[in-house]
């Protein structure tokens, strides 16, 4: 069956309809306002309600705002000491989930590594109740004797906010104390915020003023790049940099994944920032313009006619004849075996339909590589996301401010009077816009799907199992939360957070491994297999629901 035969099944406002019948009035009337029909309107696309906190009772699929900060953001980061400020269930839980990779670096087999490590204060009930800021300075202490690092980062969980532990002044005492090591602190507690999207704010305004800019020791390089919102799942980077480096592109630094803490501190050195997720960085991005004049682009190293396009625009930027050509070269050297393995793939994969629901812009992303098998998104959407991810940036001006945003800290950010230099030229950055690179730019998921398809935000599990009970998706693209679910209802499921295993699936060496793992998910007869105890079983009787 064909993605146009499933979806002439249904109307999409008929599913929508379906998703929402079975709540309450009220969360009904809620929920409506974040499931969005795509349509092409001469304005843009239709609005749709993001960023706002999850309805009590709801069974979400999102991460807390600790998640986001310590888990995706600093996680990557081999070199610097991650210390938890809390009860030990916390760090564990953010240890080591994301599959982040890293190299060694210069330093080879030897060299500073933490990543491996659950640091924590491990707070006690006594420390609730008469405060755990001696504890603290007594872990700092005694990470930076055992493993004399760089930097320390101190990351507050839920108790810590709500008994008041000042982690900022504490970590400032032992910075002045150590001289050697910056020191700082996150106000990350989990609670903060609607979701994870907080945690990434909070853990890049930090970065940010006590990291970025920091070493002024010239990096050298022809085409000094930032590549910002990469965080390795899978090896994703060390694909990306093995492209740049082919191509002659430097990249200074990538925020941040397979990152160290000199990387961050020399960043402000680059010459262009190339934003991949959009949601977790982007405001690094205005910051590092506005500091230091470096403009940003977006890009997306996501499928291979995606990476391609990517590299175009960097070379373009650049203006370098000899850039372009290499670019050019690289490109035609790694399509051939790219298209053979697709057009392998595509025997099993065309015409079959995909869902995605999964952070930061990977729902948005990963559709490239499912076109490039020919197979249709039906529905999409993310867990975190804010207006201007679904509709464009467009959209900013006329996006309320509500308490929740306003309790995440916004950083006044001015030139630097010593360091502020100006990448272009205006006329210059007006002749590359009449070229067409677009700077400061994200047009947003809903205009690259097609009228009809269903856009929802906060996805939750009971919505996930009637969206493939109704819309029978050949393959299900999610999070680990929802992936035994929905194999159980017998339709593979790719985890797209970390990828469970396999990957890399970014450039264009990950193209390929991503075509031959969906050509086996989606081809694989064992999902047809699938039987519910009662099946088996004659005394016991029944039937799906969908049956």
């Amino acid at each position: 069956m064909g993605a146009a035969e499933k979806l002439v099944q249904w109307d999409p406002t008929d599913i929508k309809a379906e998703l929402i019948k079975k709540y309450p009035p009220k969360v009904a009337r809620k929920r409506a306002k974040q499931i969005m029909i795509n349509e092409a309107l001469e304005n843009g696309t239709p609005e749709i309600t993001a960023n706002v906190r999850t309805i009590p009772g709801i069974i979400t699929m999102r991460g807390c705002t600790y998640a986001g900060c310590k888990g995706v953001i600093m996680g990557p980061t081999r070199d610097i000491v991650n210390l938890v400020h809390g009860p030990i269930g916390c760090s564990f839980y953010a240890w080591l989930t994301r599959r982040n990779q890293t190299d060694p670096g210069p330093e080879g087999p030897d060299g500073e590594n933490f990543m491996t490590y659950a640091f924590s204060t491990d707070m006690q009930d006594q420390d609730i109740i008469f405060g755990g800021e001696k504890k603290l300075a007594t872990a700092i202490q005694e990470a930076y004797d055992l493993f004399h690092p760089k930097s320390i980062a101190v990351f507050a969980t839920c108790p810590v906010g709500l008994i008041g532990d000042d982690i900022h002044t504490v970590s400032k005492q032992m910075k002045e104390k150590f001289g050697d090591c910056n020191v700082y602190a996150f106000s990350c507690e989990g609670y903060k915020g609607v979701s994870q999207s907080a945690g990434h704010h909070i853990a890049n305004n930090q970065v940010f003023r006590h990291i970025v800019g920091e070493n002024d020791e010239p990096v050298e390089g022809e085409y000094k790049i930032n590549l910002l919102g990469e965080y390795n799942i899978g090896g994703d980077g060390f694909e990306i940099d093995r492209i740049f480096k082919k191509c002659g592109i430097t990249n200074i630094s990538t925020f941040s994944g397979n990152s160290t803490y000199n990387q961050f501190a020399t960043a402000h050195q680059a010459d262009l920032n190339a934003v991949m997720c959009h949601r977790s960085i982007n405001y690094v991005a205005d910051m590092l313009e506005t500091k230091f004049g470096i403009p940003w682009v977006k890009v997306n190293f996501i499928g291979a006619n995606a990476t391609a396009k990517s590299l175009r625009k960097i070379a373009a930027y650049f203006e370098d004849q000899k850039l372009i050509d290499k670019v050019e070269a690289v490109i035609a050297e790694e399509m051939p075996e790219v298209e053979a393995a697709a057009k392998e793939a595509q025997a099993h994969t065309d015409g079959k339909t995909a869902m995605m629901f999964v952070g930061g812009s990977r729902a948005h992303h990963y559709q490239e590589l499912f076109n490039e098998l020919g197979m249709k998104t039906i529905s999409a959407g993310y867990e975190f996301a804010h207006r201007d991810d679904y509709e464009g940036r467009r959209v900013l001006p006329f996006i309320k401010i509500d308490a929740d945003s306003r309790n995440i800290e916004e950083i006044e950010v001015e030139a630097d009077e010593t360091r502020y230099n100006p990448r272009k030229t205006e006329e210059a950055m007006k002749v590359l816009k009449e070229k067409g690179v677009k700077f400061k730019d994200y047009e947003g998921l809903a205009p690259d799907m097609d009228e009809g398809t269903l856009i929802i935000d906060d996805l939750n599990q009971y919505e996930a199992e009637k969206l493939v009970e109704l819309m029978k998706p050949d393959i299900f693209c999610a999070g680990i939360k929802e992936k035994f679910s929905i194999q159980k209802l017998g339709v593979p499921m790719k985890q797209l957070h970390s990828y469970d295993s396999g990957g890399p699936y970014a450039g264009f060496k990950g193209a390929i491994n991503f075509y031959q793992e969906i050509d086996r998910l989606v081809s694989s007869k064992v999902w047809s297999y699938m039987k519910a105890p009662w099946q088996d079983n004659p005394q016991l009787s029944g039937t799906f629901v969908w049956e």
